[in-house]
């Protein structure tokens, strides 16, 4: 009787872990409708590439390294404006700097640096879902849509526009490799060279 009972529970657990349902990833020509929220949901990410910058008044190019852990945004850019790394580390209105001197700047003064040097603040909490290609879901946005591969081809939010001009295989999803952002005077290229989701 104790060894029925005993094979009973243990039939229950598998079958309770056999209902259990777990999130798969969409193949790339799902419906853009069914990919769109799933991407947009992925909070863990890490990318390796190159980045070009150009504003009115100047330009650099960087290696940059991204880690994405939930909200917050680590990114470090190699051979920016002078010898030596730059790090920031962004999440929500939170900024952290450490520049090329080792100087550690925050908030406010962080911003300031960053137009300082840039010309402009990039939108770090729209950036980790336009590098994904997708639109920041809390701001309203313009997409285009290639229908036949259904993904981004380009799109427009927060006065920036984002076109999508390649695309590489991340295991069963197709992410963006490469990628230009522009707005006003700003132009910014970013090539991924390495996808670890």
């Amino acid at each position: 009787m104790r060894i029925s009972a005993l094979r009973l529970a243990a039939a229950a657990t598998l079958l309770l872990a056999a209902c259990r349902t777990t999130q798969v990833p969409l193949p790339p020509s799902a419906p853009w409708d069914q990919r769109r929220p799933q991407l947009q949901a992925w909070e863990h990410f890490e990318l390796r590439g190159r980045v070009a910058v150009a504003t009115a008044d100047s330009g650099f190019n960087a290696n940059l390294l991204w880690a994405q852990d939930g909200a917050r945004s680590a990114l470090t850019l190699e051979g920016p404006l002078g010898a030596g790394a730059v790090k920031i580390d962004s999440s929500g209105r939170d900024l952290d700097i450490v520049n090329a001197n080792g100087e550690h700047l925050d908030s406010d003064t962080a911003r300031a640096e960053l137009r300082s040097r840039l010309g402009f603040e990039p939108p770090f909490g729209s950036l980790r879902y336009w590098v994904l290609g997708v639109p920041d879901p809390t701001q309203p946005a313009q997409e285009s849509l290639d229908p036949a591969q259904q993904r981004l081809s380009a799109l427009t939010q927060s006065g920036w526009h984002i076109d999508y001009s390649a695309y590489t295989a991340v295991g069963a999803e197709a992410l963006p490799q490469r990628l230009t952002l522009e707005r006003e005077a700003v132009r910014l290229k970013l090539l991924v060279d390495h996808w670890q989701l």
